[in-house]
């Protein structure tokens, strides 16, 4: 789950960033699109793996906190 959040505030740095340089607006704003993608399909692995051992009741789910994913428009 710290992976994803720190994917998620690369993604946010990159959004920052392009505000303050819009000479290169559009290659930090990709990245940024990039870096939520990846962050996406992190947390939809770490759910997968939870509920594939979900099945298991000698092994519990690691993910213990509550994770807001945020949805694309």
């Amino acid at each position: 789950m710290k992976t994803v959040r720190r994917m998620r505030a690369i993604a946010s740095l990159c959004r920052q960033s392009a505000a303050y340089h819009p000479d290169k607006n559009w290659k930090l704003l990709a990245e940024a699109e990039h870096w939520e993608h990846m962050a996406s399909a992190a947390l939809l692995e770490h759910f997968k793996e939870c509920t594939a051992s979900s099945n298991d009741p000698t092994q519990p789910c690691a993910a213990t906190e509550f994770v807001a994913v945020r949805v694309q428009r």
